[in-house]
């Protein structure tokens, strides 16, 4: 059983120039636990997404499932979401608008460790109107925590942050799926952060996905990079497995076969300035995908 299962999800929109085909028949599933990442350049399709996991927003075709059930109130109760950037009342104080949100939702709730989880305890009493984008941020991140929700969905949760607020939303982040045992479903821009937190993610462009798998998995695959001459002395002893790579050429061989080839290639004459091996990141993973799905 999944934590959200999406099946044939569709969505249009009306537009003054047309209707627009935000997601096109989506298949997605997000298992159990840890961070899940959804990616991709604007107008792929993610906020939308969200917003219908969220139940803000009725899909054309297709199913969702929350924890094993169909996505109606009982199943939405266990998730907790933010979307877009977050509003709130700016003459309550962070305390007070946490207060009044567990009243509205109809549990009793003590706002303080909230707080002090997302670093804003010392901020407490403060009014909201205040606050800056970053401080709005952690506070909606704990209103979607106030329920105790087994998933959470954040719409780029970094947005506003610092570099040091930044690492402390990842931690915060990990502590919530590795202690707690929160699926986590996050939206962002940073690939570089949603290399270093996510355990998964699914890259969309125009409404459809266009790959998913494990972090480790998909940047998992290392090339050799040669920096010698002649050029065509090094092509010709790799044959197909060679192709130039800026100023060098990378071969496709494993690291066992590397001495053999460094020797041969010595052998031939090839003068041979610098060998590393080039790990594909995720942005690279990202550009390769979205621009050959255009």
């Amino acid at each position: 059983m999944s934590a959200i299962e999406l099946t044939g999800i569709t969505k249009r929109f009306a537009t003054s120039s047309g209707p627009v085909l935000a997601l096109d028949n989506l298949t997605l599933s997000v298992p159990h636990g840890g961070v899940f990442g959804l990616l991709g350049p604007n107008g792929a399709g993610k906020s939308t997404l969200l917003r219908i996991i969220a139940g803000l927003v009725r899909a054309d075709a297709g199913a969702v499932r929350l924890l094993g059930e169909g996505a109606g109130p009982a199943a939405r109760r266990r998730l907790g979401a933010l979307i877009d950037s977050p509003l709130f009342y700016p003459f309550l104080s962070a305390r007070e608008l946490l207060t009044v949100l567990a009243r509205t939702s109809q549990i009793s709730a003590d706002p303080l460790p909230l707080l002090q989880l997302v670093g804003l305890d010392t901020a407490a009493d403060r009014p909201i109107a205040g606050f800056s984008l970053g401080m709005k941020q952690r506070l909606g991140i704990a209103a979607a925590l106030l329920t105790d929700p087994q998933v959470v969905i954040l719409d780029e949760p970094t947005n506003g942050l610092d570099p040091e607020g930044i690492a402390e939303m990842r931690t915060l982040l990990r502590h919530l799926t590795d202690a707690r045992g929160v699926t986590v479903l996050l939206s962002s821009h940073l690939l570089d952060e949603v290399e270093r937190i996510c355990d998964r993610v699914a890259i969309l462009s125009h409404g459809r996905l266009v790959t998913e798998g494990k972090v480790s998995d998909l940047v998992r695959s290392e090339r050799l990079w040669l920096d010698a001459l002649p050029i065509a002395a090094v092509l010709a002893r790799l044959g197909d497995r060679g192709a130039p790579h800026g100023e060098g050429v990378v071969a496709g061989i494993g690291r066992d076969e590397t001495p053999a080839l460094i020797a041969a290639l010595v052998a031939d004459g090839v003068r041979i300035h610098e060998a590393r091996w080039l790990r594909p990141d995720l942005e690279q993973i990202f550009l390769a995908e979205t621009r050959g799905s255009r």
